[in-house]
Parts: C-alpha cells; structure tokens; sequence
C-alpha cells in the first residue's frame, strides 16, 4: 500500500532535517520552483532538484515544521529554518512550501520566501 502525503512528508522532513535519507520519496519526474521568483519554469528531475537541496543544505543550521495542512494529495507546510549565510549573518525565517505527490511519491513542490535577504547575503559568483 502506498504510502500517504502526510507520512510521504513525515519521511521526506526527518531525512530533511538530517540532511539524509529525504530522497526515497521523491519522484523520478519531480518539478520544483523556486529561488528565482522571476522564474517560473519549473526544475525537472529527481537528480537536479537533489542537487538544488546540496546547495541549499549549506545554508541552514536547523529546520523544523512549523505547520502542515494536507489534503489528499496536495500539501502546504510553512517550515521554519536557522539559516547561516556564507558573511556570518545568522537569520531565522519561515519558508512557504506548496506540495503535490501523485502515486505514492512526491511529485512537485514550489516553494516561497524572502528571496532579498538571501540576494544580500550571499556573495555573488
């Protein structure tokens, strides 16, 4: 039997929070928006957005679910992170993250929040 979007989630925010183990549960196909709110084409692919998660993994010290809403398939949860950036500063902030799983996998996920102090402090490449 497959697995719900709850427990999907549950899996996919304890391995988060280790920074392991998150990647069972998503899906080969996966679509992931987010970072960029002047892009809206969505990241296509298990292996890119692992990718993504390996950058964004460097910037956070601790993250925890602040609220979770399920409805079937579709999900909103607002987590809560400690972000350490590469100058030193030290910023908690909430992250808005819409989820959508289809055949027991996570299949999308859009994400959004203050993309402006991410912009001031990170250096530029």
């Amino acid at each position: 039997m497959a697995n719900t979007t709850k427990q999907l989630l549950d899996i996919y925010y304890e391995g988060f929070v280790r920074k392991e183990g998150w990647e069972s549960v998503i899906a080969d196909d996966f679509t992931f928006i987010g970072g960029d709110m002047t892009q809206n084409v969505p990241l296509a692919g298990k292996a890119a957005y692992i990718e993504v998660i390996k950058r964004f993994s460097r910037a956070f010290r601790r993250m925890h679910v602040k609220e979770m809403i399920v409805e079937g398939e579709n999900a909103c949860v607002i987590g809560n992170y400690d972000f350490t950036f590469p100058n030193g500063a030290n910023i908690n902030g909430d992250v808005a993250e819409i989820w959508k799983a289809r055949n027991g996998k996570l299949a999308s996920l859009s994400i959004w929040f203050d993309t402006l102090t991410f912009d001031k402090n990170t250096p530029k490449p």
